[in-house]
Parts: C-alpha cells; structure tokens; sequence
C-alpha cells in the first residue's frame, strides 16, 4: 500500500523565490486547462483529451511571449497540473454518476494565489533525488535542506512540495510500504467518539479531548501539528493493542454544520478515523464502520433492550429495566463493539447476536451518541 511521509524541509530564500515561481505557473496551468474544457463544455464539444490539453497548455503556450515563462519551471510540475486537472473532473463525474461513493463532489474550481496551500508534484521522470548528505535535488529548484524525523521505508515515487497557511514547507513523499502484521492478540474494542471525551473504549478508559482551537485560536499551524501529534500516538496504540476495532459511521459533515461546529472541528474525528483504518490495514488488523444509525446510547450492553424514553445528551449515566446501570459513552462503545463483531460474524457465515442488530436511531434520528 502507498503511504506519505511528510518532512519539514528549509529551503534557502532564492530556493523560495523558485518556489513561488512553480506554484504560479503549476496555477496558471491548470486555471488555463480548466477555462477550455469550460468552454469546450459550454459549446457542446468533447470533453479535450489529456493529449491535446498538454500540447495547447504546456508545448504551444510556452511560445507565446504571455506564456514564455512557463519554461522556466520543471515540465513535470506543469504535467501535474494537467493530471490534477483531469482528476478533478473525473472524480466530479463520478459523483454525479453514482460511480463513487461519498457525499457529491463538487466540480473543479480555479486556484487563486490566496489559497492557504500551495503545491507542486515531482514524479520520478523528473529526476528529483536524495543526495548522500540527506537533501532533496530537485529539477530547476537545487538541493533543499531536510528535516528528516525519520527514514523513508523506501524509495519514493514522488514528492509534493507544500507551502502551508503558515509559510512553512514541506516535503510529502509517496512511498510503497508493504502490509506488516502485529503480534495477534486476543483483544478488540469499539470507539464512541466524544466531545467531553475524545474516545471511550469498549473496556472503559476515556480519552480525554485537547481543545487545540480554544486553546490556540491564532496559532493554527501549531494546532494542526498538535491535533496531527494526538491522532498519531492514539491510533497507533489502539491498533497495536486490538486485533479488532470498531467505530461508528459518523456524519461528520453534517455534525460540523451544527451548534457543536467549532468542537466537530477542534476534535478531528475525519482524520482520527482515517488513520485507524489505515493503520489497521498495514498491521493485518480488522477495522469495520457501524451504521450511524445504531442506536449504541439508548440500548442495553446488558440485555439487548432498547430505551423507549428519550436520552438527552446531559444524561451522562441511565438504568436499564433489567437492572443494569450505564455510563452513557462506555455502553455506546461496547454496543459498538458488540455490533462490528455481530455485522464480521454475519459476513463470515457466523452466528448474529440478537442484541447487535440496528433499531432505531437514537434521539431525534441522530447518529448514536457523537455529540456525546
């Protein structure tokens, strides 16, 4: 499987001024590549082949004297503009098809020079290289400085050049690792995730939740490193400590569009379980969504019973007909727990647990207990 490895990297102001230079005309290129097919659009032509895109975008544009300064960049930058153009719009019409899954994607927009990221990709025909000496050679830029926090497990495929909201630069290789499994083990969990807490495991720990926003409201490339750091270290010991884990399919988008906005976001949940399911893959681990709609806060662990009254989210902890007592957010996570192994046994032909199967959704058909 592919992974990116990302380095902080230092290059020198001249090095900078380079920079710069191959962001505009990557922008400039592929701004260029989405105005025809626009147009080429608005007119009832062809969708412009990939072909004829580089040779009016990239050969012919180079010889007219407003474009002459496209020269000056490495070809394979501007290619890649191209291929990120094409992307855009392939991915766009898999959305609107059906071919992809996920919420709809929006079609291609122009890149402007006040966007917070700015990046350029090298390939391998670009000849960029690792020097002896631990630095990046890369075409037409010279050798960049590394902070290099580790070794890369191979040898790259590319890289990508990324200035960020920060002016800070870094180095994103593509690497091809293979999957590597971790000593089995008998344990498996299932995650709620929180906001009073940032995770509650099936065994009962909670997680606590750093506020990286309130905490550092202006300092936000420290809190995107901060909040990066904490999902690393996390995922990392969940997936080394369970053979299994589970968690519920949130919807994270529609969650951010509430009241709880500012706490969706500082929390991170996206990229935590992203990194999860990444992970698990790599280690030999088993990782499986539960539906959103599970009701993992309002049924029993116990017996199985689903609450018929409401569960507003200040009620912490609840008692269950049959006697058992709750903590809201563990029995979310072992009702987790119960219906990823319940949903893996039923795929393997096994046997269902009664109480594992979805019901209802929770209180006013929100998605189990996230806002928790």
């Amino acid at each position: 499987m592919q992974l990116r490895y990302s380095f902080r990297i230092d290059p020198t102001p001249g090095q900078r001024v380079a920079l710069a230079k191959a962001f505009g005309c990557a922008r400039v290129v592929f701004n260029d590549a989405l105005a025809l097919r626009r147009q080429a659009y608005r007119e009832g032509l062809p969708f412009v082949a990939d072909a004829e895109l580089s040779r009016k975008m990239i050969t012919e544009a180079k010889k007219r004297p407003e474009r002459v300064w496209l020269g000056e960049v490495s070809a394979v930058v501007l290619q890649q503009a191209l291929a990120d153009c094409t992307t855009a719009f392939r991915n766009f019409f898999a959305s609107v098809t059906g071919k992809r899954k996920g919420p709809k994607i929006a079609p291609p927009r122009f890149r402007s020079r006040k966007d917070n990221r700015q990046a350029i990709r090298f390939t391998k025909n670009a000849r960029f290289s690792i020097t002896g000496q631990g630095m990046l050679r890369l075409p037409k830029i010279g050798q960049v400085a590394v902070r290099w926090s580790r070794e890369l497990p191979a040898e790259p495929s590319s890289v990508t050049i990324v200035k960020d909201a920060a002016g800070r630069y870094f180095a994103s290789f593509v690497v091809e690792v293979r999957e590597q499994s971790l000593p089995a083990t008998d344990a498996e969990t299932g995650i709620d995730l929180g906001l009073g807490h940032f995770a509650i495991l099936a065994d009962g720990r909670k997680i606590d939740a750093p506020k990286f926003l309130r905490r550092a409201e202006r300092k936000h490339a420290k809190v995107s490193d901060a909040r990066r750091e904490f999902h690393h270290q996390l995922s990392t010991k969940i997936i080394r400590e369970n053979q299994a884990v589970y968690v519920e399919n949130l919807a994270v988008n529609g969650l951010a569009r509430t009241r709880l906005a500012t706490s969706i976001h500082d929390a991170g949940w996206s990229a935590f379980i992203a990194m999860l399911e990444y992970k698990a893959k790599l280690y030999g681990r088993t990782f499986a969504r539960v539906s959103r709609w599970f009701p993992s806060s309002k049924r029993c662990s116990a017996c199985g019973q689903v609450r018929a009254q409401s569960l507003p989210l200040s009620a912490r902890e609840w008692t269950c007909p049959c006697g058992a007592h709750h903590d809201r957010d563990v029995n979310a996570a072992n009702n987790i727990l119960a219906a990823g192994r319940a949903e893996r046994l039923n795929a393997c032909g096994g046997p269902v647990r009664p109480g594992a199967s979805p019901a209802q959704p929770d209180e006013a058909g929100s998605p189990g207990s996230a806002a928790a």
